[in-house]
């Protein structure tokens, strides 16, 4: 019997943002949905406009594993995960072995199928979920900043401006063509 699913759905009862006043509240299960289908979106703009050889799929599942280690280390807060170079390098030992203790549960058949997406070595794929982890975030601001919660102004300046200072035309691409209407009421969607 192997319990890593069983893990992987627990990831509901994580809840994000723990610092900051929420309207709407956000798990690491809803999460990670989010960045997965960002991250596949960034991965098509990539692949489709500007003719960058990435996966889409696996983007998308990569993402769906990114915050896996958080079933085991709880969601830490930005401020605190990146306090010191100190503690982020702890924090970065931290998660990796939860992630491989998590991964040591899954049946041998099937580990590294699944641990290639949960643990991805590639450099770009790796880049292109932080970016979609960052886009999450900002999301998530305009979200909070739209149901009149200013909790989140000054973390949203500072999304903003990390996602621009990555460099990555396909995340420019999204901003400039997807962030505008998350600002519309849902008869303005209509």
């Amino acid at each position: 019997m192997s319990k890593f699913f069983a893990f992987i759905y627990r990831m509901k009862y994580i809840t994000r943002w723990a610092l900051m006043r929420n309207t709407m509240h956000e798990n690491v299960a809803e999460h990670s949905y989010h960045v997965s289908l960002l991250a596949h979106a960034l991965a098509v703009i990539g692949r489709d406009v500007f003719k960058k050889s990435v996966s889409p799929e696996r983007a998308a599942a990569c993402a769906l594993y990114h915050d896996m280690p958080e079933i085991l280390t709880g969601d830490m807060p930005t401020p605190v995960k990146y306090f010191s170079p100190e503690i982020r390098s702890a924090f970065s030992k931290l998660e990796n072995s939860a992630a491989e203790r998590l991964l040591t549960l899954l049946p041998a058949e099937v580990k590294d199928g699944i641990a290639s997406a949960a643990m991805p070595d590639d450099p770009e794929l790796k880049k292109l979920i932080h970016a979609a982890d960052k886009l999450s975030a900002y999301i998530k601001c305009l979200e909070e900043r739209r149901a009149g919660n200013r909790e989140f102004i000054k973390a949203e300046e500072q999304i903003k401006k990390d996602l621009l200072k990555l460099g990555m035309p396909e995340v420019d691409y999204f901003i400039d063509n997807f962030i505008p209407a998350f600002s519309l009421t849902l008869d303005e969607l209509d």
